[in-house]
């Protein structure tokens, strides 16, 4: 026969798949001694059981349900439903993960008319004991019989009014029996049945209960974020009841063994005198601070702080601690692992490591990497209730406040002010590239995470929302509207980069904190990675955030985003609209200096480390003017003005963007088929680059650039550029007499590339995954319309379980990947190979990286800090692996 249930001291703290994350806390604390309220756990594998018999608790299941309370009972030396010395029980549900949306706790299970007479005459205290009944009767009514709280609240509220009280304490013992009536006639009339006075009763219904909750809609929801597999089950924890309302000598809290905010080794928490858990919690009085504990009851209060210390030292990690004093007798009901800010994270991990409670390698898989980014970036105030106007997708972290402006042009004007102001758009072009640097945030009605906004903005460490479509935009009345809010230029709105929430009017911000512990942290997490971290930086100012931040060089140098200055934009349409090669080598001959003083800026800020330098990408429409505002224009001349020179210039320009225009931009003329087509533009981009080395060597700067050619899908075409490249490097060395040292590699982005590294890997001297465009040319999505149309509810009807633009996709992407890597080490064993997509700053993405033996990962300068984390965690967790394979192995 199967074994469902467990006292508190026949488990441990290592079962917890078994009993549950409660249930193993509680018997390890009954262990090690501590003083906590005898009880039973139902296993984990008991709710598997009840689902399995059609959601019925078995014959054998109540027999050792029944068995373990006559071994409480004579622990206790009470009894359940005794009327001279009842047990009174709690009832919680406790999964193998915390689970905020299982089912409410029950207290003082075991309560009818006859035990509250007991209780009374045992307290001498008649007022608590109804007290406490009514207490019950609402608790489990409401979270077992599933009758809505309001009712009773609302049932209470009315008598206290009647009876011209304004809190609960006013309540005498006879005001209680009259609630209890009152509230045993809502049960009768929403249940159609008597409120069950028989204890063993209310413990089946309530043990059945805590399994129902496993599956109910919030429990679900909650599994499906958090990841958690259904299959796992909750376990029940029947415990016996200690009372913190018994008197001055009682109290009850909850308490942290340090800071859960800041990480200060200190005790931090509250408690309450004569007063139950529930108290706390509900905020009807104020609970006085922990510290005061010491002049009411000093000889809990030290033993409070001994048990404290101990529980630290065996869990080793902080730990969150409710407590009830009962009549001067200390009990702890639960302890767990705290929750915590990534500010108190950093702290305690690193503190403890000094304390030499833990090791630095544990220190390091304590922190979340995802948590560094509350670090890096200004967030809203956790005390902030939030109610945001509308949502979009998250497409840059941070927060920010500012007045809404409509275009760049009046960012750009109000900055120089020295005014906050966000920049609202339906979608952003390179012309607006000046309002995105003025503004604090960027939002779009429009576009993907891969927009021109969201990567404009994450490169710039900006807070920017994508494709909020329920903002209507009104460009010429410049406002927007969500439903029926209306939102005016001039009015201020507050955005959250990283939940995609817009907010009206200015919140609390809290901001970015970098402590001596997170430098420290880093440091360790630098000693143990073997993947390298670089940075996606496109400019001087980029390139020296990513040095502070701790990369190791520049995974992606994105020279477009060079073009979109608005000085140099004029000068790129002249050269895309230039109709022959002479005209173009004249607007090329401009761009040439402006590229190549970037160059040497960049070189400047990295002093010697790795600069991989990607040659133009996108097609050459997207640095001309929207083609449907120009026909509005132009169609607005042709009915205003005919003859003007100006509608011959706009008809001109929009033919040109139609001749442009293409039916599918990703998979059209960009990457080295611009290249293939107009060599002379990557000559005027190579040659830029080796005009800055010279320089850079010039200042004694050992320079290391790695020129990237990118979207190859075929060998030929990599040998063309690559000589294209060598052969502009050759002439510049001819004319400056230096001698160059450098890398031509390509960008692996589309299938093929990667199933035929081996041929492409003859012509390359290194391999950069571009996961963004791999992952898009793979799947067969359009990134800015599958998030913004249909991506989110495949993840919601777990067609996908995540979002692969976010999370690398392993098993298809990531295939290609570790195919891309054996091909191309096979032709040449000492490919350097990395990522710069996105997911080089995702740390899930970082571990397989690390998996498959990439060199390194590129991300955004403000996410160099988690990738070094990730990265240090990969590395241990590998190590970690094979160590229990070699154990294994052993055995």
């Amino acid at each position: 026969m199967n074994k469902f249930v467990y006292m508190f001291d026949q488990g441990s703290g290592d079962k917890k798949e078994l009993l549950g994350g409660k249930g193993a806390n509680l018997a390890e604390m009954t262990r090690i001694g501590l003083p906590v309220p005898y009880g039973f756990t139902i296993s984990t594998e008991a709710c598997n059981a009840y689902y399995d018999a059609g959601k019925s608790i078995s014959d054998a299941m109540e027999r050792q349900v029944l068995e373990a309370l006559t071994n409480l009972e004579e622990k206790t030396g009470k009894k359940l439903g005794d009327p001279k010395n009842p047990l009174l029980v709690s009832v919680r549900s406790g999964a193998v993960h915390s689970m905020p949306g299982m089912m409410d706790t029950v207290l003082n299970l075991g309560m009818n008319d006859e035990t509250v007479e007991g209780m009374a005459k045992l307290t001498n205290n008649p007022r608590f004991a109804y007290d406490s009944y009514r207490r019950f009767i609402q608790m489990f009514s409401d979270v077992v019989l599933k009758v809505d709280g309001f009712y009773f609240e609302q049932l209470l509220e009315e008598i206290r009014e009647e009876k011209g009280y304004e809190t609960d304490p006013e309540m005498s013992a006879d005001d209680w029996k009259e609630v209890i009536q009152g509230y045993k006639k809502l049960v009768k009339n929403h249940t159609k049945s008597s409120f069950p006075e028989d204890p063993k009763e209310q413990l089946f219904l309530s043990i059945s209960a805590v399994f129902d909750s496993w599956n109910n809609q919030r429990a679900i929801v909650y599994r499906r974020l958090q990841k958690i597999p259904g299959h796992l089950g909750t376990a029940v924890n029947i415990q016996s009841m200690v009372f913190g309302n018994m008197g001055d000598d009682s109290g009850t809290g909850v308490a942290f063994t340090r800071n859960p905010s800041t990480g200060e080794a200190k005790l931090y928490g509250e408690y309450l005198i004569n007063a139950q858990g529930e108290d706390v919690v509900a905020g009807i009085r104020t609970p006085q601070p922990i510290v005061t504990l010491k002049q009411e009851m000093p000889d809990v209060y030290q033993q409070f702080v001994d048990t404290c210390n101990l529980l630290e030292k065996h869990y080793q990690d902080m730990q969150d601690i409710e407590f009830t004093v009962e009549r001067g007798e200390l009990f702890i009901l639960q302890t767990r692992i705290g929750k915590r800010t990534a500010q108190a994270a950093i702290k305690i991990a690193v503190d403890l490591v000094e304390e030499k409670i833990i090791s630095k390698k544990e220190a390091i898989l304590r922190v979340d990497p995802d948590q560094l980014n509350q670090l890096l970036h200004s967030r809203i105030d956790d005390s902030y209730v939030r109610n945001p106007l509308a949502k979009g997708l998250p497409a840059s972290p941070g927060a920010a406040t500012g007045q809404v402006v409509f275009n760049a042009d009046d960012a750009e004007r109000l900055g120089k002010e020295e005014k906050k102001v966000i920049l609202v758009r339906p979608e952003t072009t390179p012309d607006d590239i000046h309002g995105i640097v003025a503004a604090q945030a960027t939002v779009t009605s429009r576009g993907g995470m891969t927009s021109h906004a969201a990567v404009v903005a994450r490169g710039m460490g900006k807070a920017c929302i994508c494709g909020s479509e329920s903002v209507k935009i009104d460009l010429k009345g410049k406002q927007f509207k969500v439903g029926e809010t209306i939102v005016r230029q001039g009015d201020v709105i507050t955005i959250d980069g990283s939940t995609g929430e817009i907010f009206l009017g200015e919140i609390p911000m809290i901001a970015p904190q970098l402590s001596e512990e997170f430098q420290l942290l880093l440091t360790w997490a630098d000693q143990e990675r073997k993947l390298g971290v670089r940075a996606n930086a496109d400019n001087p100012d980029d390139a020296q955030k990513a040095v502070e931040f701790g990369a190791g060089g520049i995974g992606l140098c994105r020279t477009e985003h060079m073009f979109m200055d608005a000085n140099r934009i004029p000068i790129v349409q002249e050269m895309i609209l230039a109709e022959t090669y002479e005209q173009r080598e004249v607007a090329l001959s401009k761009l040439l200096p402006m590229q190549q003083e970037d160059f040497e800026g960049i070189f400047e800020a990295m002093q010697g480390r790795p600069v991989t330098i990607r040659l133009l990408d996108p097609p050459l429409h997207e640095f001309l003017p929207d083609k449907e505002e120009l026909l509005v224009e132009v169609t607005k001349l042709q009915l205003t003005n005919p003859d003007s020179e100006e509608l011959r210039e706009k008809e001109y320009l929009l033919r040109k963007v139609r001749q442009l225009d293409e039916f599918n931009p990703m998979l059209g003329h960009r990457g080295c088929r611009l290249g293939m087509t107009y060599p002379e533009i990557y000559v005027m981009q190579a040659k830029a680059i080796f005009y800055a080395i010279a320089k850079g060597l010039d200042k004694g700067i050992d320079v290391k650039p790695e020129i990237m050619i990118p979207l190859v899908g075929h060998v030929n075409e990599l040998k063309e550029m690559r000589q294209l490249v060598i052969n502009a490097g050759v002439q510049v060395e001819e004319e400056t007499g230096k001698t160059f040292d450098y890398l031509v590699g390509t960008m692996i982005e589309v299938p093929r590339a990667a199933l035929t590294a081996d041929q492409i890997a003859e012509e390359a001297d290194f391999f950069s995954f571009g996961t963004n465009d791999l992952t898009q040319s793979t799947f067969g999505y359009s990134r800015d319309d599958a998030e913004g149309k249909f991506l989110q509810s495949y993840i919601e009807n777990k067609v996908l379980l995540e979002n692969p633009f976010a999370s690398l996709d392993q098993e298809g992407v990531g295939k290609l990947v570790e195919t891309g890597v054996k091909l191309g080490r096979g032709t040449k064993p000492g490919l350097k190979t990395g990522i710069c997509g996105e997911h080089g700053g995702e740390k899930h993405s970082i571990e397989f990286c690390h998996k498959v033996g990439l060199d390194y990962v590129s991300c955004s300068p403000y996410r160099v800090p988690l990738a070094r984390l990730a990265a240090a965690q990969a590395t241990i967790k590998h190590e970690l692996k094979q160590s229990v394979s070699e154990l294994q192995a052993q055995k």
